[in-house]
């Protein structure tokens, strides 16, 4: 692999605002190189583009096909591949990927389904290929002390959670959020849903991940507000988990004067966490004796291993590009580590391809709960 980890992007190309996050976060590490892309359609669009983040023109592809032929032929090949496309296309990319045994990254969900999403998962391991899937808000210092201290013991066994996501960008008729709603509110192209497997799966993937907490069954009422719509812009989902904890989340974009809410409480019979999406630099924590500490990203209350991914002094919020910067360092020190001969499963410190199948059934028991008339579903 040499010194320098080096990368491709499938996607991302003029106007999309996910590959430019993704490419500003590896960046602010320096934890990879942008070597090759297929980054629109539209090959004038890809040279273009290749131009201006100084990718060599003969590594400026016209279909993700012809990148995954060339590269994997190349002494220098790309040591992973980051597709940022819309959801249909998940699944045919990431497989050419891995079967020319190039490392993933992959923007959620991780296909329309749950078997191409298993399929996808097995060829990995069977390949021993790294697979990353960007629930992005995972790579928020403070979720992951949440983790920790949940661990821990802190706030006891876990009685309830309650957790939302709302927005208010898909709020109007007649309106699809320009080119990012777009494509979202095609079924043709989004699946069969559009607002619980946007940001209904960040819900299930941050209270699984600050929990441990493992679904049982779901009940789902996705409702579709705005007229005109073929897919649902508002979802109310009861959660029962393993162990008898239960939960209640909501994901809207139909909530006017909301930007980007991901919030989730966590209640235990010795304490609650509490944690803002929005203000994710804090995180607070009720004691049974009715104390209240609000940790701060930055300090020393934070959880060592929340802690080594702090850039900056508490009061400088680091913010989306942070988290995802986060994920991409956990990610490539992985692959430096393979490369050394020095990898272990511990370090892996990402949501992975398991995660991803995980956030896809349960999109898929929530749509069978809800089709059925609002039924409990088990996962």
């Amino acid at each position: 692999m040499g010194n320098i980890i080096k990368y491709g992007m499938v996607g991302g190309g003029p106007g999309a605002f996910i590959g430019d996050v993704h490419r500003k976060a590896i960046n602010l590490d320096n934890s990879a190189k942008l070597a090759a892309g297929c980054f629109s359609h539209n090959y004038e669009n890809t040279v273009k583009m290749g131009q201006e983040l100084g990718v060599d023109k003969d590594r400026c592809y016209k279909t993700y096909e012809d990148m995954v032929k060339a590269e994997s032929m190349r002494e220098d090949k790309i040591d992973f591949v980051v597709i940022v496309t819309p959801n249909d296309t998940h699944y045919a990319i990431c497989k050419v990927f891995l079967e020319a045994g190039i490392n993933i990254v992959c923007d959620k969900p991780l296909a329309v389904n749950s078997k191409q999403a298993e399929e996808l998962s097995k060829l990995a391991k069977e390949k021993d290929l790294l697979f990353m899937v960007t629930y992005t808000y995972m790579g928020y210092v403070t979720i992951k002390h949440a983790r920790e201290i949940i661990k821990a013991g802190e706030i006891g066994r876990i009685r309830t959670v309650a957790a939302e996501y709302p927005q208010g960008w898909l709020a109007y008729e007649g309106e699809n959020g320009g080119k990012q709603g777009s494509w979202r509110c095609d079924p043709k192209q989004s699946g069969n849903t559009n607002c619980l497997g946007d940001i209904g799966t960040h819900i299930e993937n941050a209270v699984a991940t600050m929990t441990g907490l493992k679904i049982k069954r779901v009940l789902a009422k996705m409702d579709i507000m705005v007229p005109g719509r073929l897919l649902d812009d508002n979802d109310f989902v009861m959660v029962e988990y393993e162990g008898g904890a239960t939960g209640m989340y909501w994901s809207s974009q139909i909530a006017i004067g909301h930007d980007n809410g991901l919030r989730v409480r966590i209640y235990g019979d010795g304490g609650s966490v509490m944690w803002f999406q929005e203000e994710s630099d804090k995180i607070k924590v009720i004691k049974k004796d009715g104390s209240i500490t609000q940790n701060h990203k930055g300090y020393s209350s934070i959880a060592e291993n929340a802690a080594k991914y702090v850039r900056l002094p508490a009061g400088h919020s680091e913010g989306l590009y942070g988290a995802m910067a986060n994920l991409y360092r956990s990610f490539t020190m992985c692959l430096a580590a393979k490369a050394e001969g020095t990898f272990i499963a511990g370090m892996i410190d990402y949501p992975t391809a398991d995660d991803g199948v995980m956030g896809i059934r349960f999109v898929e028991a929530c749509i069978k709960s809800s089709s059925e008339g609002n039924v409990w579903v088990d996962l």
